[in-house]
């Protein structure tokens, strides 16, 4: 039952593209402790449609408005990366609880920055890192921590998708600069190993390729092509905290078969997770695993009190949205931080530098 507007926290989305309609909205309005009051758009019939829509009290064009609005606690931030970081910057000065989509910003610094302004402002604060959030990961982690395997030796990664190809659509046009840090690495690698690290623990040690395969990308628009600047296929390796090895292959523009598969192995057994979808997935994380030798994987189906009392009809991409809407809810109370923070985007951040330092050293040259 929906409890009143007092206890509920209003949230106010800035941004009304495809992830807030389909993710965020429905994320937010299956919990009963959240209620949506306002939206902003660069457009106001597109705010005001949207509101409309989902019985959403107030439309404005201006985020400022939004962010100052007395029906607001926490300011949701959806646009791009570029534009991250000014409107998170100005929800903390307003003294409102932030979540802000991953990237957090295009620079590590100005991620510093806001975490240290968050901190001196009091304020809460969330990064769409959801990934972790899912009943798959969360159950994997316990997995591992209950020993399942034994001793984790190594773990194995592979994340394929079909965007980011050699051909860009009108809705991807923004990420062919670098400088928008919106790409292959910096996306879809910051929500895939920060689910890695998540469920095995912090890396220790890196090293790295981190390639441009397509030479040029072409905008779907209008035939024009431009030189790429950014990374398309990264190969990252090391070795964990706990001293397990590690390795990802991240690949973008795949043809056929894309797909999330991660395999773990242990002293005493294995774990295989894997999905035909690595984003936009309608199914949870499928868990196999199979302990001593010789033995046959077997499904291993995540138990009941890992799930949320939502609508089934939600794909799994976006309950993993609405499991860190919860977390995030329970943190306000408790004053716990089990929801993905800033400080994890810092993290995250960092680590993608290293990633693209360690890459830049170079291989070995082999000779005859």
């Amino acid at each position: 039952m929906k409890g009143t507007s007092k206890d509920r926290i209003r949230a106010g989305l800035i941004g009304v593209g495809n992830w807030a309609r389909y993710g965020h909205i429905p994320a937010l309005q299956s919990l009963p402790q959240y209620e949506i009051t306002a939206v902003s758009s660069r457009e106001m019939v597109k705010a005001q449609e949207l509101a409309k829509s989902f019985g959403i009290r107030h439309a404005f064009t201006d985020p400022t408005q939004l962010i100052e609005h007395p029906e607001v606690d926490l300011v949701v931030v959806l646009p791009p990366a570029p534009e991250h970081a000014p409107l998170s910057r100005r929800a903390i000065e307003a003294g409102k609880d932030v979540y802000c989509e991953w990237p957090l910003t295009t620079k590590t610094a100005d991620s510093q920055n806001l975490l240290a302004l968050a901190k001196a402002a009091g304020v809460r604060h969330i990064v769409g890192l959801q990934r972790r959030m899912g009943p798959s990961a969360r159950y994997l982690r316990d997995l591992l921590a209950q020993g399942y395997i034994g001793d984790l030796r190594s773990i194995r990664m592979h994340v394929s998708i079909e965007y980011f190809g050699p051909v860009r659509p009108p809705s991807l046009e923004w990420t062919l600069p670098a400088a928008n840090f919106s790409h292959l690495l910096s996306i879809y690698g910051g929500h895939f190993f920060d689910l890695l690290f998540y469920v095995a623990g912090r890396p220790q040690t890196v090293s790295a390729i981190v390639a441009k395969q397509f030479p040029t990308l072409t905008l779907s628009r209008t035939g024009e092509s431009f030189p790429n600047e950014t990374p398309d296929e990264v190969l990252v390796q090391g070795r964990l905290s706990n001293d397990a090895l590690y390795s990802v292959q991240i690949e973008a523009g795949k043809l056929n078969n894309a797909g999330l598969q991660i395999d773990l192995t242990g002293t005493e057994g294995d774990l295989k997770i894997s999905n035909t979808k690595s984003f936009g997935n309608v199914t949870d994380n499928l868990i196999e695993g199979a302990r001593g030798s010789g033995r046959k994987l077997e499904i291993m189906p995540v138990p009941a009190e890992y799930e949320l009392p939502v609508s089934s009809s939600l794909d799994a991409s976006v309950q993993d949205l609405v499991h860190l809407y919860a977390a995030f809810a329970a943190d306000r109370t408790s004053g716990a931080s089990r929801a993905p923070g800033f400080n994890d985007a810092v993290q995250m951040h960092r680590f993608i530098d290293a990633v693209t330092k360690a890459s830049d050293a170079g291989a070995t040259q082999l000779t005859d």
